[in-house]
């Protein structure tokens, strides 16, 4: 089964080396690894120039981007940098963050996973950070969902799906539509991936009007999105949040801003998302 993966890294150099060491100390290692270095002012682009030179299936992207910090947006264009750089032979497209350490049999399972599932559509580990010395599950991990920083599509869903949006909520809508389209979502609980920075550490408040715009663009209407923000805010312990996610609904709904799915797509996502909330008694 042939891995192609795709890395945006901005200002990575104290993680990147210890990411590409992790793929490549793997049992089953991928067929092409692009590291997109996505203007960084440190020395990520020489660190991931060294394991090109090493080695053939490693390749380099330089981009240069805004410095502003855009969840959803900058890294998937970034990603794109990188992903259109590349030919078309594989099974399995990944796009992984520059600061996760894999176990060494972690393509591996995957591909167990993919040959043994013809529906399987998505599937990743789950995300630890370490914290008093200790590697603790993340906070914002879920069973049913997979985290943006590890992601690994079946070619044909990626594909059905229409690929990545760049846009805040790129890794929520990807998997809604991979179950509109009937296709399976696995996360295997066995596969510890040591991520070394807390998702959303950088978010400054425009960047998280954004998850509000999401929320919108999503067709989630108002109710789904004032649930789904204040479980947010809850979880992060920040009751702000949850002012900045619905602030940035409606300034989403007063601009009119185009979705993300077709009414069909939406109205499925409503349902999905209803009978998410009922089963989980959150109504």
């Amino acid at each position: 089964m042939n891995f192609y993966i795709v890395i945006p890294a901005h200002n990575e150099a104290s993680v990147i080396g210890l990411t590409l060491d992790s793929l490549l100390n793997q049992t089953l290692l991928p067929k092409k690894l692009v590291v997109v270095n996505d203007n960084s002012t440190d020395s990520t682009k020489d660190i991931v120039k060294d394991y090109t030179e090493k080695h053939a299936w490693i390749t380099l992207v330089n981009s240069k981007s805004s410095n502003e910090h855009l969840p959803g947006s900058k890294i998937i264009n970034a990603f794109y940098k990188g992903y259109n750089t590349i030919d078309e032979d594989y099974d399995v497209i990944c796009k992984f963050d520059a600061d996760l350490i894999f176990p060494p049999n972690y393509l591996e399972c995957l591909a167990v996973h993919f040959n043994s599932s013809p529906n399987l559509g998505l599937i990743s580990g789950f995300c630890y950070v370490e914290k008093n010395g200790q590697w603790v599950l993340e906070n914002l991990t879920r069973k049913d969902h997979i985290r943006g920083a590890l992601k690994a599509y079946r070619k044909d869903c990626f594909i059905q799906i229409g690929k990545l949006k760049p846009s805040m909520g790129w890794d929520t809508v990807d998997e809604l539509l991979a179950k509109f389209y009937g296709w399976k979502i696995i996360t295997d609980e066995s596969l510890h991936v040591k991520h070394l920075k807390p998702t959303g550490a950088s978010y400054n408040k425009n960047s998280k009007y954004l998850q509000g715009e999401a929320m919108y663009k999503m067709r989630y209407g108002f109710l789904i999105t004032l649930i789904s923000a204040l479980k947010l805010a809850f979880k992060k312990k920040k009751l702000q949040l949850f002012k900045d996610y619905m602030g940035g609904y409606f300034k989403a709904k007063k601009e009119g801003l185009e979705f993300l799915v077709t009414e069909e797509q939406g109205q499925f996502i409503r349902h999905l998302r209803w009978r998410g909330l009922l089963q989980r008694k959150m109504l």
